[in-house]
């Protein structure tokens, strides 16, 4: 059994190579989502979407919490991208998912002296990207 969960920190090649190294991760694509313009989002028309990676997981070999510390430790939380392209956000599937990504942003938000940037929001849409972008 897999589940999802959906990350966007930046550019999705490295976080797609990162996490599918993890073992427990069974597979990982890359998108767009978190935006609402275009309604097919593509590389060269991203309107108001960020660029995320949608990862399949084992939950018996890696859990959700261990995919967050590895999204935490890997982008700048501090960005000010904001809700552009390169947007730090966590996509939650489920309001447990919900529950721990806020959890845990509260955990980070104490090593830093100014907010995070990261947004948690519902996941409503994931469009693939194209499949030159796929690993």
């Amino acid at each position: 059994m897999s589940i999802h969960a959906t990350f966007a920190l930046g550019c999705f090649w490295c976080p797609d190579a990162q996490f599918s190294s993890l073992p427990g991760v069974i597979r990982t694509r890359v998108g767009y989502s978190g935006g609402t313009k275009p309604a097919s989002p593509t590389y060269k028309n991203l309107g108001n979407h960020s660029e995320c990676v949608q990862i399949d997981f084992d939950p018996q070999r890696i859990t959700y919490r261990e995919l967050l510390k590895a999204f935490w430790s890997w982008h700048d939380p501090l960005s000010q991208y904001g809700e552009g392209q390169y947007a730090s956000a966590i996509f939650y599937h489920t309001d447990e998912q919900r529950l721990e990504a806020e959890e845990s942003k509260r955990e980070r938000e104490r090593h830093y002296a100014r907010p995070l940037q990261t947004r948690i929001d519902k996941i409503k849409d994931f469009t693939r990207a194209e499949e030159y972008h796929q690993k």
